[in-house]
């Protein structure tokens, strides 16, 4: 009897190993391994090869979060590469959009495909800034190589990613249906469409804008070319962004939060990621297990309490994940330079045995729960790409990598092979709301790694 309920076998490895939605990225990681690259290297290797083969997933438009264990030290650190609203966007101006494309006077979120939707690429600063602080000290060229290889040299389109692109390629050609200037989406509609399973296609655009990066480092991206051509599209299709907005741009190290469960100890990124959901899904479970236990495993009664278990912790969640300089002035909390200290003080008192055990008070094996309403992502489709990679001698690096929605925005810049996320959709277009809109802010994220 096998000891687990899967079509799949489990991969041992003794000196490291990379997995990742798609083989090819997945031998990207492994050639940088090889070459004497650490687990951190090899993630951010694997991230560039997606956004090669599966850019209706994510891609250097994007945003990206890592969580780092080093083994010599055995200390787990993170990484928020997520960006912010553009300066010259605020919420009156986020509504009034909202309201002008859906007729809801008082509208609570921008629909997914506007252009406020987007916020800055984190992606790029994201991989030079896991180089940095816990890569092995291999260039980023080199880092870098085996993806712009597959942009310029090419590869076969997998199936599963030629029928994403299909389906969410009205995301690439709405905005020229809408009569706006787009040429920069032909680097992903070979031959006017999203191509076919086994198709063999190229990205050279791609190609460039990662040899500048590579060159470069971060203002290969969020200068010059790439970042006028970026402020140009944008701008074109009714956007706010500004070169300043981009060079501005920057990631932030971050201390990780965690809880024990079950004999082990599980660490996620503070907000503004919604990593704290998880947690406090976990540390309010911690106080359930003896009647979990008693409970036949997936049974109606199991699942309840585990689906009551994460509305609280959502619910918790919507009201407590933004971004932390702006929820500090939200809650009219003095903290100032001290901030970095404090904010965590906050989440952490969200998951004390106090707190936990209070919500899970309100857990009633016989019935839902009135009090708790879950704020559920707006997506519920699978458009995120995970990866992870650990090394030989022991480091592991948890990474994640996305558009948000698909192709995001589907906005191309001009002549540079990659899509700019739509983040901002979860922002909330409600005044004083902890997650609020507002310039030069991080909204709420759905991927954590």
């Amino acid at each position: 009897r096998m000891d687990f309920s899967s079509r799949r076998s489990p991969v041992l490895c003794t000196r490291g190993c990379v997995a990742t939605s798609q083989p090819l990225a997945s031998e990207a990681g492994l050639r940088v391994l090889r070459a004497g690259g650490n687990a951190a290297d090899a993630c951010v290797a694997a991230a560039a090869a997606l956004n090669v083969t599966e850019p209706c997933m994510t891609g250097i438009g994007g945003d990206a979060f890592c969580l780092y264990y080093d083994a010599t030290t055995k200390t787990v650190r993170g990484l928020n590469g997520s960006g912010r609203a553009p300066s010259g966007l605020d919420l009156a101006t986020a509504r009034a959009a909202a309201t002008a494309a859906t007729g809801d006077p008082a509208p609570s979120a921008l629909p997914i495909e506007s252009v406020h939707c987007m916020t800055v690429p984190g992606a790029a600063a994201a991989w030079c800034d896991t180089l940095s602080l816990f890569g092995s000290g291999m260039p980023l060229s080199q880092v870098l190589a085996p993806a712009v290889e597959l942009a310029e040299g090419g590869f076969a389109v997998g199936p599963v990613s030629a029928l994403s692109w299909r389906e969410l390629e009205y995301q690439l050609t709405r905005w020229a249906e809408q009569g706006f200037d787009h040429p920069g989406v032909a680097a992903f509609l070979p031959g006017g469409r999203a191509p076919q399973d086994g198709q063999w296609v190229t990205n050279p655009e791609l190609g460039a804008t990662l040899r500048l990066l590579a060159e470069h480092g971060k203002p290969g991206f969020y200068s010059g070319r790439v970042a006028e051509a970026m402020v140009a599209t944008v701008r074109r299709m009714g956007g706010t962004l500004s070169m300043s907005d981009l060079s501005q741009h920057s990631s932030k190290e971050v201390t990780p939060l965690c809880v024990e469960f079950e004999g082990h100890v599980v660490w996620e990124l503070p907000p503004n990621g919604q990593g704290l959901v998880a947690l406090l899904c976990l540390a309010i479970l911690n106080e359930k297990m003896d009647e979990l236990r008693s409970l036949e495993h997936n049974s109606a009664a199991y699942l309840h309490l585990l689906a009551e278990a994460l509305r609280l912790a959502f619910a918790q969640g919507a009201e407590a994940i933004a971004d932390a300089d702006a929820l500090a002035a939200t809650l009219g909390v003095e903290w100032g330079a001290g901030i970095s200290s404090r904010a965590p003080a906050l989440w952490e008192a969200m998951l004390s045995g106090a707190h936990t055990s209070a919500l899970a008070s309100m857990l009633d094996a016989a019935k839902v729960m009135d009090e708790a309403v879950a704020a559920l992502p707006r997506s519920a489709a699978s458009e995120t790409v995970y990866l992870c990679a650990v090394d030989g001698e022991g480091n592991a690096c948890s990474f994640i990598n996305s558009n948000y929605a698909g192709f995001g925005t589907g906005i191309v810049p001009d002549g540079c092979g990659f899509t700019l996320q739509n983040r901002g959709a979860n922002f909330s277009l409600v005044e004083g709301h902890p997650n609020a809109l507002g310039p030069s802010k991080r909204p709420y994220h759905t991927i954590i790694p």
